[in-house]
């Protein structure tokens, strides 16, 4: 009887027990040979699929080790059998055997856990709802120009490679997360330019579009040669007077000189935003934020991601006691257990 594969990041949160005749789909990231400290060879396959990844050591006395010395990098995988979550090595797989998936397994694959697409699905929603409620006719038919152009790379680019959000759809949580609390903020700092802020927060990570985005049909992230000579940021900067020099030629924009900002000025300090996200210059911003907008930008992005490194690290982190997780990079010290909030109950 077939099992119902679960999920890599649901198999890691299995801390500590055996999780008995599962199996997970996953697309092959990387073959490699590797050596034990006795100079024995084993195959490591790095298996990934749409939450994490994890390594699948096969050794030379496995019965599949013929089979798996064939498979080649992009290949989309089943492995079936008992799997733990170890402190010394993390998750590992035993009794396994693998094969192929099929077309139908592999697009399902590709789709993604429903839980994960409905999330994003909301996600995406907030973001045409926050975009629609955007005053400023400029910032706001700029930002669907950028919807209508770009929403399926979108929804397909990652937050990070590695750090926050660093999965398929990422980049759509991240910034509808940042349009929420924006959004609180706003009602709060009453000075702030709302429409410039919520504008800036869709754009600032634009350039990812590029540097983080997967491939319809994979879960391996590429390293695009234009983002690597340029990054993320200055891609932003150039794809903003991009499409603003679109919204130029329409036969609106005329309209819009006896608005006031002037219209210029309302895309440099959008630029600005783009341009000084990351704060400081020694963490790649060209500038560092001179106006609340870019402050509150700057400060949103810092704690949304921060945030999620934590969450992450919690379910999926290596324990060094019952409340404490070993760090990870770039958080600044080891995690200890949050205080669960206030109840009446016993």
């Amino acid at each position: 009887m077939a099992t119902v594969p679960v999920t890599i990041e649901e198999l890691k949160r299995q801390t500590g027990s055996e999780y008995s005749g599962g199996s997970v789909h996953a697309q092959i990231d990387e073959v490699a040979t590797r050596r034990t400290k006795d100079q024995k060879t084993y195959l490591e396959i790095l298996l990934r699929d749409g939450t994490a990844s994890f390594p699948l050591r096969v050794w030379s006395d496995h019965p599949s080790r013929g089979f798996c010395s064939e498979l080649r990098n992009g290949d989309f995988v089943e492995v079936q059998g008992d799997f733990i979550v170890t402190p010394a090595f993390g998750l590992e797989a035993r009794n396994w055997n693998v094969r192929i998936l099929t077309a139908a397994e592999k697009d399902e694959l590709l789709t993604g856990p429903p839980e994960v697409q409905k999330k994003q699905s909301v996600d995406y929603s907030a973001i045409e709802s926050f975009i629609a409620s955007i005053r400023d006719p400029r910032l706001r038919e700029l930002s669907l120009l950028f919807l209508r152009e770009f929403e399926d790379r979108l929804r397909r680019a990652a937050g990070a490679r590695r750090y926050h959000h660093a999965r398929r759809g990422g980049l759509v949580e991240h910034i509808a997360q940042m349009m929420r609390a924006c959004d609180a903020l706003a009602a709060i700092y009453t000075a702030l330019n709302r429409d410039l802020l919520l504008t800036g927060i869709l754009f600032h990570d634009s350039g990812k579009l590029w540097e983080n985005c997967f491939p319809k049909e994979s879960f391996i992230m590429p390293h695009d040669f234009r983002a690597e000579l340029v990054g993320h940021v200055s891609m932003g900067v150039e794809l903003v007077n991009r499409l603003w020099h679109r919204l130029k030629e329409g036969a609106e924009f005329s309209s819009w000189n006896v608005l006031s900002p002037d219209s210029d000025l309302v895309r440099l300090h959008l630029l600005h935003l783009v341009a000084s996200h990351h704060g400081e210059k020694q963490f790649g911003s060209p500038v560092e934020p001179k106006t609340p907008e870019a402050m509150t930008l700057h400060l949103i992005d810092n704690l949304d991601a921060k945030l999620e490194m934590m969450s992450s690290n919690y379910q999926l982190g290596k324990r060094l006691g019952p409340e404490v997780i070993e760090r990870i990079r770039p958080l600044p010290a080891n995690l200890v257990a949050a205080l669960p909030a206030f109840s009446e109950e016993a």
